[in-house]
């Protein structure tokens, strides 16, 4: 079968969680009618989904598959949706897939654009923890090995392909796409006031976000962790995770939810809001710590690692274990005067929110046949 025609959906964007759709809307709206939106299923509610899609002005997807994990875990989902892609490449062939991060999606994507014979770009290429116990590392080391083109948030990023024997002309520093999709998403000063209103909190208050295994697996994390900042002597807002949620019923923690204001979750503009008026922020999350420097907010990472070490080394965030670490910490943060000057006045280190345009250039030059422009390299 002939390839698409150029021009028509010819860059399959793949996609199947809520922080893929943020970070890869700025460039789906730049490919306009030559992107192909394909959604795994991974993490698809059609309401939510839904509304992520609608908030960035995108299409609904143009292919829609069933990622659910079922009983046998991550490697049969991963190898199952390599299989449905793949089947889809070979129907109606793209000529450029484009994979964001590090998710199950992410990987599945890249190997099956890898046994089609199509060209992989990689976008947010490069990040390492160095732990391997954490599914998404797995799953970056084996994208770094399939993809053509890799799009690095920052120069750090570029080292650790280099590092690995990336070929460095396959290597750009593009700047990390949550910059501009941060600053669209964000609403302006009046609503932001009317959501935070909305939301009970006219007041001083920490913003908690928390869904990661490492800390919800384990009723003794876990634990340590709400009972922390439930002793925080601040009014606590957090939209509660599905997950978290099961958790905390499953191991009988639902009391330590009573000194903390816990709301269903909310959607992209909505915790952009919230976080914009929050004095701290506290999360296990990897795109909160991107935004974090986008807004100019102190963040406390709840982990024991972090892939992310450009936000830590430029001020914004700090490792912190749970319990009375995590305490400690937030009071200091609370108490320093000067934090709010000193992060207004620090850049973001994951770019100047021209990413997409960079990645945008890289995947049609790819998909057109002509030279890629130069954006920078590892080198």
């Amino acid at each position: 079968m002939s390839k698409t025609p150029s021009g028509i959906r010819d860059v399959a964007v793949v996609l199947g969680t809520r922080p893929e759709i943020i970070k890869l809307a700025p460039l789906i709206r730049l490919l306009g009618e030559r992107a192909r939106i394909v959604h795994t299923g991974q993490h698809y509610d059609s309401a939510l989904s839904g509304t992520f899609f609608a908030n960035f002005g995108l299409p609904q997807p143009h292919l829609l598959l069933d990622g659910a994990t079922g009983p046998w875990g991550r490697g049969a989902q991963i190898g199952e949706l390599t299989a449905e892609l793949a089947r889809a490449f070979v129907q109606d062939p793209p000529r450029v897939v484009v994979v964001q991060g590090d998710t199950n999606s992410t990987s599945a994507g890249a190997q099956a654009a890898q046994y089609c014979g199509i060209p992989v770009v990689h976008v947010e290429a490069g990040l390492r923890s160095g732990d391997r116990t954490m599914p998404e590392e797995i799953n970056r080391l084996v994208v770094g090995v399939l993809a053509d083109v890799h799009c690095a948030a920052t120069e750090q990023a570029a080292a650790n392909l280099l590092a690995t024997g990336t070929a460095p002309e396959r290597i750009h520093v593009t700047g990390n796409t949550v910059v501009e999709a941060t600053l669209m998403s964000l609403p302006d000063p009046e609503e932001r006031d009317r959501i935070a209103r909305e939301h009970g909190v006219d007041g001083p208050f920490v913003l908690a976000t928390v869904h990661r295994p490492e800390n919800t697996d384990s009723p003794e994390r876990l634990r340590a962790l709400l009972t922390a900042l439930a002793g925080l002597g601040e009014r606590v807002v957090m939209p509660l995770h599905p997950r978290t949620r099961a958790k905390v019923k499953q191991f009988g923690l639902e009391h330590l939810l009573d000194r903390i204001d816990v709301t269903d979750p909310v959607d992209h503009p909505t915790f952009l809001a919230l976080a914009d008026r929050a004095r701290l922020l506290v999360s296990d999350s990897g795109g909160i710590q991107e935004e974090a420097t986008v807004l100019k907010k102190p963040l406390l990472v709840v982990r024991t690692s972090t892939e992310r070490p450009e936000a830590v080394t430029a001020g914004f965030s700090r490792l912190v274990e749970p319990g009375a670490p995590l305490q400690e910490a937030a009071r200091a943060a609370l108490d320093h005067p000067d934090a709010h000057d000193r992060l207004s006045a620090t850049a973001s280190p994951y770019g100047d929110g021209t990413a997409s345009a960079r990645i945008h250039a890289l995947a049609t030059a790819l998909a057109d046949g002509t030279p890629l422009p130069d954006t920078g390299t590892g080198r």
